[in-house]
């Protein structure tokens, strides 16, 4: 490739001016959720002492997120055709800001689990409506650039919200994890109001009722069971064996009225057809395993194998954000000129070296350890960026939206398997006949978790590699 040539693909792919406007709008908003979600889990063994709740009982604070969530995304393809993106994107916003507000003043645990789910509903709209919105802006050709623009919350929040939580539960009253989500809603609803041009509804577009009904219903049993998952004995209960079968029974009706109706589904699955698609969305499954499965475990280990505070754990895990930072710029011009494929190769590799550590390597060393995060870091981060942006390649314009709601629905469940997978190996290696001890049950642990992540390269082999952009 000449320098001419170089030049021109970089003018080509670089985001024009309105749509660096509509990502520093968005940016306000991307991030609450994705704080929301990691604060909340540092925050829970708190917020039991505080209600005199069960652990057991108050980790429905979660659970009922992560249900609600499942029920928004779906909806929210739906949604974002009658309503138009702006709105939905006020929308979603406006309840995320109501639930945090009423969870924050929350009396018991049963309320707070109630105002959750509204919360739940804002949050798992926000991201298919965010995405929606950027790529319609930027195009499909600069979908992966545009997912690179907004895609820091993805990969940091992660990562910074336990520092956050543990540093508001330390020094303040439990009610400001969820009060401080308000003054960021105010902005981020101010900012829209402004900065994010009207956008096209469709008053009559129809809602597939009975494919809504099959698809939440699927992915809410599956949550539910995934949540059930605290032990290798959970996988013989009845809760769990229930919920499972009915999960994977509902989609499987899903997939089959969703090929046969002759009204357009609530979520296009013949979307899998393309090979860039199907391809992106099982390595965004992949590396929410790989991604959320890490963010359960080494906490873990830096709490109860090497002996750090949850603030001292919080702060090393910020590692791996900062290196998702320093290679998130870095992939976004490699990768338009190497292909998707390529690059996310690459990132899963760096994220395998950075995992191994944690399975041979001794707890004292420090150092080893901590450039491993950054190493992991920066694989993850470039993974999920171009991952993301590669999923619309081929996408037609009109069926953005569901390609938004898919992925999303994938990369949560790919979360909700990683930290019950993660959890329940773990738990089996307490539970071995063979006595050992809790550093080599990590290290196996860790093994795992590795697999995952050189198995999700099997996927990224239906990426675009160069030729195709």
């Amino acid at each position: 490739m000449t320098q001419q040539t170089a030049d021109t693909t970089e003018t080509s792919t670089k985001l024009d001016s309105r749509t660096r406007r509509l990502v520093v709008v968005l940016l306000a908003g991307a991030v609450l959720p994705l704080l929301d979600t990691t604060i909340i889990n540092v925050a829970l063994d708190r917020l039991s002492d505080v209600f005199d709740t069960p652990v057991a009982t108050m980790q429905w604070v979660v659970t009922a997120y992560a249900m609600a969530t499942a029920i928004a995304i779906p909806l929210s393809a739906w949604a974002i055709k009658r309503f138009g993106g702006k709105r939905m994107w006020l929308a979603s916003l406006g309840l995320f800001l109501v639930g945090s507000a009423l969870c924050g003043l929350a009396p018991n645990a049963g309320s707070m689990i109630a105002f959750r789910v509204l919360q739940g509903l804002g949050g798992g709209t926000s991201m298919p409506v965010l995405q929606t919105l950027l790529i319609t802006s930027a195009g499909q050709q600069k979908a992966r650039r545009a997912m690179a623009a907004v895609g820091l919350p993805t990969v940091i929040a992660p990562v910074l919200g336990p520092v956050i939580g543990g540093a508001i539960m330390n020094g303040a009253s439990w009610h400001w994890v969820f009060l401080i989500n308000i003054p960021v809603c105010l902005l981020a609803l101010v900012l829209t109001v402004k900065g994010v041009p009207p956008t096209v509804s469709e008053p009559d577009s129809r809602l597939d009722l009975t494919g809504l009904v099959l698809l939440t219903g699927g992915l809410v049993a599956l949550v539910y069971a995934l949540s059930r998952v605290t032990s290798p004995e959970a996988l013989k209960h009845w809760p769990f064996v229930v919920s499972a079968l009915s999960g994977v029974g509902l989609l499987v009706a899903f997939t089959t009225h969703a090929l046969r109706t002759r009204h357009e589904p609530v979520a296009n699955v013949r979307l899998f057809a393309l090979p860039s698609f199907s391809g992106a969305t099982a390595a965004m499954l992949l590396s929410g395993i790989v991604f959320y499965g890490g963010l359960l475990l080494l906490p873990l280990y830096y709490q109860q194998i090497a002996d750090y505070s949850v603030l001292g754990a919080g702060g090393v895990l910020a590692l791996q954000g900062m290196g998702a930072l320093l290679a998130r710029s870095a992939a976004g011009r490699v990768t338009d000129r190497v292909g998707a494929r390529g690059i996310v190769l690459v990132g899963l590799t760096a994220a395998s070296i950075g995992t191994v550590p944690f399975a041979v390597v001794d707890p004292s060393a420090h150092v080893w350890l901590a450039a491993a995060l950054v190493l992991r870091g920066a694989g993850i981060g470039i993974v999920t960026v171009t991952v993301m942006g590669s999923a619309y390649r081929h996408v037609p314009r009109e069926s953005i939206a569901h390609a938004s709601s898919l992925g999303r629905i994938l990369l949560q469940l790919g979360s909700a398997v990683g930290a019950a997978a993660m959890t329940t190996i773990l738990a089996w290696q307490h539970g071995a006949s063979t006595p050992t001890s809790p550093l080599d049950d990590f290290q196996v642990t860790f093994w795992w978790l590795t697999a995952t992540t050189v198995l999700t390269a099997l996927s990224a082999l239906w990426l675009p590699g160069r030729s195709e952009g």
